[in-house]
């Protein structure tokens, strides 16, 4: 396993060590020992899966209080993943990185507590799965809008096509408005 720095440095690509042969492939997409020895030492209590269509964007969300680590993955097709950090106390607090994770590549992305989250599909179809290491609370629920012009995120939509949104991220707020981590 490869764990290699983003440009938000708490966030981090994990590139697994993926065993092929002829008859497919193996990797171990957490194991707590190795984790813990390439400094990423969590415990997660809550694996999540969404599947989405093509021009699916999810986001961006994230929880207040209780803020949530994500490890996630994409066990089929192709995402651009954002996170953008929340935390006042950090030097990179309102900044965004944007990394491109597919079922090809077999990555993952580290996401630690306090940030936010989001995703486009690039693919026909996507399976996004995240471990989370604090349960959903629908009471602790927060999103920023994805096309908020303070964060100013380069989404690679197609032709400047508009995203498929739910309506809770068409309703979502602005960043300068949002509840922020310490």
């Amino acid at each position: 396993m490869n764990v290699v720095e983003t440009a938000l440095p708490d966030v981090r690509i994990i590139r697994p060590d993926v065993f092929g042969d002829t008859r497919g492939f193996f990797l171990e997409t957490w194991n707590r020992r190795a984790f813990a020895r390439a400094g990423l030492d969590a415990d997660f209590v809550q694996d999540n899966h969404s599947r989405s269509a093509r021009g699916t964007l999810r986001g961006l969300h994230y929880q207040v209080p209780r803020s949530q680590g994500k490890l996630i993955r994409v066990g089929r097709g192709k995402v651009f993943d954002v996170s953008v950090d929340l935390r006042r106390s950090s030097a990179t607090f309102g900044r965004w990185v944007g990394v491109t994770l597919s079922d090809e590549t077999h990555e993952l992305l580290w996401l630690p507590p306090g940030f936010a989250h989001g995703f486009l599909v690039l693919s026909e179809i996507a399976d996004v799965h995240y471990k989370c290491t604090d349960y959903h609370a629908p009471e602790d629920e927060r999103s920023i809008a994805w096309d908020d012009p303070d964060l100013a995120i380069e989404w690679p939509l197609p032709g400047g096509t508009p995203p498929l949104l739910s309506p809770r991220d068409r309703a979502s707020g602005r960043f300068r408005d949002a509840d922020y981590l310490p």
